[in-house]
């Protein structure tokens, strides 16, 4: 359709149905990625919606560009939902634009996808510079013949009856069998004095001596797991523990190839493709340090030229495309550990660490212990690093603290390093007020000298106290904000509490703004910027685009799967009696959570990875190909994440209270509420 056409008659309703459309996706590649289109033809296009994060695959899109002259170059970037086409000439790019703008094309899972043309000056995107795999990884391809293969996969007999010690229920997103020993998915590890009867397969057996004799591997494993995955699922993204296996861990994959996600603590993430009857061996880095895990979706971007098998998924967007997921059985086979692990990353090695992972807390006093511990003293040792951390304000706290009355008196309860003080001279700046008297006064208080020491340095009104008690009069704030505070503490009692102290020091008609971490990462479909922030060592394309945008341009994206949170919506009965699942993990140790993962327990450690030279002005330096460098101390925060309804479930409980707004913000749970 010929946009500048129309525009110079009379419009019908289709016409500008388009337009609207059109101009959406203009604006949308303009603000989230920095491309900027043309008014003008050239011989690029960018294609809003023809992307591999739309579903869309090169064997779809480009026989539809080529219908409508020679195509010089498609581009396609990893997990976006657009691409840029680059034809032979000017006069084949307009004919694409006016043939297939507002044409439908039908994507991998048979869903219609409107596709939205613009011309650009040049095609612009960042790509993956990585090209080492992960220190101590490697692929063996066609490990096992064809054939074997069958036996294998005929040799797991899924429906045996449940008296069979080998026999486990399927967990909830794929079929599980265990051999030699049981792994127990609660705490990743195996009961060492129990093994199972009967040892790992006979079918297996001349296969490792074989592999063990052409130096494949160097131990023989005594354990086996069998997964069955069906398209869409994944595994989280995990390390074997430490002081249950041996070095050397490995993964057989069978019935269908995938990409396995490797991740560094620095957040560096490498891709790599597992073939079909190929073997995966970790040791060493790769096996210790680095989690690997299989993000649930249908389809992985993969390299769209045939000789590429193993290895790394590179950034080289002329030659990415989608491969549908088919059902895979992975053997992964491992060693169980008899004495202490003592690899070189004691930091992270659960055999050497000075002290295993705390308790649910039982009580008051055990919980204020813990707090104490993995959230007071961290913020004392991490203050600076984090800080350099936290510098822009979240929008929709800023259109709260803006919206209230000049000459307001606001409490920011939990004010770390005062990025929310600041709000003060934006405020005085944006009113006709001539006196500071009129303008709004903003309190910070937080529990670390630390973070307090850093507002003062910053001119920011600030003082320690515990937000359990907060000397401040009663009824004398006209708004207080709390933004990730009351999850760090470890009850519900407790998190209640802080609720009640924020109630007690809004006067009526006050507002409270309170912002929770949410279980639930993937919201409606769509990964919080706490999910996307995946870094990888990047080589720079012409702009600096943001690689965790996802923004969808008109279409929705197809849905490819996702992990669901293991957690129920609580009821106000459960706060007001005080149990929001609490004894669920009464009597346990808390997990210590992989950072950039989805949720899997509502209360867990989540660990910070020091660095010291980290600030604004001099950034840390990213991991990189040429090899890795020791991560810094590693401190671990108590955390509970709220479910869906959990924190305005509580916020309903208090007296004299109303609930003005509930939302979703990017990974949190937020609620506004007023004093009646």
């Amino acid at each position: 359709m010929d946009s500048n056409h129309q525009s110079n008659g009379k419009l019908g309703k289709t016409e500008k149905k388009f337009l609207r459309k059109q101009n959406k996706a203009r604006h949308t590649l303009l603000r989230h990625e920095g491309i900027e289109t043309v008014s003008y033809a050239t011989q690029i296009l960018v294609v809003a919606n023809g992307g591999l994060g739309n579903g869309v695959s090169r064997n779809q899109l480009l026989p539809e560009l080529e219908k409508l002259g020679q195509v010089d170059a498609l581009l396609m970037p990893p997990n976006k939902p657009y691409s840029f086409v680059t034809y032979k000439t000017i006069e084949e790019s307009k004919k694409a634009y006016v043939t297939l703008n507002g044409q439908k094309i039908v994507d991998d899972l048979g869903q219609k996808i409107i596709l939205y043309l613009n011309f650009v000056e040049k095609a612009q995107w960042k790509e993956l510079g990585l090209q080492a795999l992960p220190p101590g990884l490697k692929v063996v391809e066609e490990i096992i013949s064809s054939e074997d293969e069958k036996l294998l996969l005929e040799s797991v007999n899924w429906t045996e009856d449940t008296d069979n010690p080998n026999f486990q229920k399927s967990l909830k997103h794929r079929r599980v069998k265990h051999f030699g020993y049981e792994f127990h998915y609660e705490n990743n590890n195996v009961h060492k004095d129990k093994p199972l009867p009967g040892g790992l397969p006979d079918i297996c057996d001349s296969m490792l001596e074989k592999w063990l004799k052409e130096g494949f591997i160097r131990h023989k494993p005594d354990q086996l797991t069998v997964n069955q995955y069906e398209p869409g699922h994944g595994i989280p993204a995990h390390i074997d523990t430490h002081s249950a296996f041996e070095d050397e861990i490995i993964s057989l994959s069978l019935g269908s190839e995938i990409v396995m996600d490797f991740k560094h603590p620095d957040g560096v993430t490498v891709p790599v493709m597992l073939p079909r009857r190929s073997l995966l061996v970790m040791t060493g880095e790769s096996r210790y340090l680095w989690t690997h895990g299989i993000t649930p979706r249908k389809f992985d971007t993969v390299q769209a030229s045939k000789g590429h098998k193993s290895g790394i998924i590179t950034g080289d967007v002329g030659d990415l495309t989608l491969n549908k997921r088919g059902i895979r059985t992975s053997f992964t086979f491992r060693k169980v550990r008899q004495t202490p692990c003592d690899c070189s990353y004691p930091l992270v090695c659960d055999s050497q660490m000075k002290e295993p992972p705390p308790s649910f807390p039982e009580s008051d006093k055990e919980a204020s212990q813990l707090e104490k511990k993995y959230v007071h003293q961290v913020y004392e040792e991490i203050a600076g690093h984090f800080s350099s951390t936290r510098h822009t304000p979240w929008p929709h706290i800023v259109e709260f603290l803006k919206a209230l009355p000049s000459g307001s008196l606001v409490a920011d309860v939990g004010c770390g390093n005062g990025k929310y003080l600041g709000i003060n001279k934006e405020l005085y700046m944006a009113s006709n007020c001539c006196s500071a008297l009129l303008s709004t006064l903003f309190v910070g208080c937080d529990r670390s000298q630390n973070l307090v020491d850093i507002c003062r340095e910053r001119q920011f009104q600030a003082f320690v106290c515990d937000a359990l008690a907060v000397p401040v009069r009663s009824g004398s704030c006209d708004a207080c904000i709390s933004i990730a505070v009351i999850h760090h503490f470890a009850t519900a009692e407790r998190r209640m509490a802080a609720l009640q102290e924020l109630a007690r020091l809004l006067r009526p008609g006050g507002k409270a703004l309170i912002y929770v971490w949410a279980m639930e990462q993937e919201y409606k479909k769509k990964k919080s910027k706490y999910l996307r922030e995946n870094r990888t060592s990047q080589g720079r394309q012409e702009i600096n685009s943001d690689p965790s945008a996802q923004e969808q341009f008109v279409e929705p994206m197809p849905d490819t799967g996702r992990q669901d949170s293991a957690c129920s919506v609580p009821s106000i009965n459960d706060f007001q009696k005080g149990r929001c699942n609490s004894k669920e993990v009464a009597n346990c140790k808390l997990p210590i959570h992989t950072n950039r993962t989805s949720f899997h327990s509502q209360d867990l450690l989540v660990p910070w990875h020091l660095k010291g030279n980290a600030s604004k002005e001099k950034p840390t330096e990213p991991f990189g190909p040429a090899g890795t460098h020791d991560p810094g101390p590693v401190f671990h925060r108590y955390y509970h994440v709220f479910c869906e309804g959990e924190l305005e479930a509580a916020c309903q409980t208090l007296n004299n209270v109303s609930i003005l707004q509930s939302y979703y913000d990017q990974g949190n749970w937020c609620v506004i509420l007023q004093k009646i």
